[in-house]
């Protein structure tokens, strides 16, 4: 007597772990995080694509072939449609190719000193024609950082890259001041830095 093999649940869990793998990459696309490793920030643009590349190979990774059974081939049940797949990865797509052109010209650093509890002070400093801009982010432990302020400057001044900053650190948050020149302003300042 032959016995029906059933079909393996493991396609099944690589296309959840695909699926979730773009949905997090269609979030990091679009989201204000960035990632701080070993002192070097990876913009949300960049771990969306990253996510979005790894989800085929995990697709790809330990397929085998289809196993006969007594009446014909065992068919795999999808876990999650085709289509939700597909428009995730087209959202986090669209999310990293314009966070990569948005972020053109643009510098991250990794501010010193390290705050309590190794939290970390990072920037990003953009200029187009006459406007200046900034953001300042905090990452803790995780590395995973979230953007807790922003500035505008005139003339394309970048304070941080000029050095007109000021980083100091409480028990329990920070603040960091920027500052510009006599004829190029940055507004606002001051930016608290709350590591909780």
């Amino acid at each position: 007597m032959e016995t029906a093999h059933r079909p393996s649940t493991r396609p099944a869990r690589r296309v959840v772990i695909a699926t979730g793998c773009v949905l997090l990459a269609a979030t990091a696309a679009w989201s204000d995080l960035l990632l701080v490793v070993l002192g070097h920030v990876v913009p949300g643009w960049a771990v969306g694509g990253a996510l979005l590349v790894t989800a085929p190979v995990i697709m790809r990774v330990g397929t085998a072939p289809r196993r006969p059974v007594a009446d014909g081939v065992v068919k795999e049940r999808r876990a999650v449609p085709r289509w939700v797949l597909g428009l995730a990865a087209v959202v986090a797509g669209l999310g990293s190719v314009l966070g990569a052109v948005g972020d053109l010209g643009a510098d991250y650093r990794v501010l010193e000193p390290r705050g309590p509890g190794g939290c970390r002070a990072v920037v990003r400093e953009a200029s187009f024609l006459l406007a200046g801009s900034g953001e300042v982010y905090v990452a803790g432990t995780t590395g995973v950082g979230r953007q807790v302020g922003s500035w505008t400057a005139d003339d394309g001044y970048r304070p941080v890259a000029s050095g007109t900053y000021e980083l100091r650190w409480g028990a329990t948050d920070g603040v960091l001041t920027v500052n510009g020149s006599k004829g190029d302003p940055v507004w606002p300042g001051l930016h608290e830095l709350d590591c909780g």
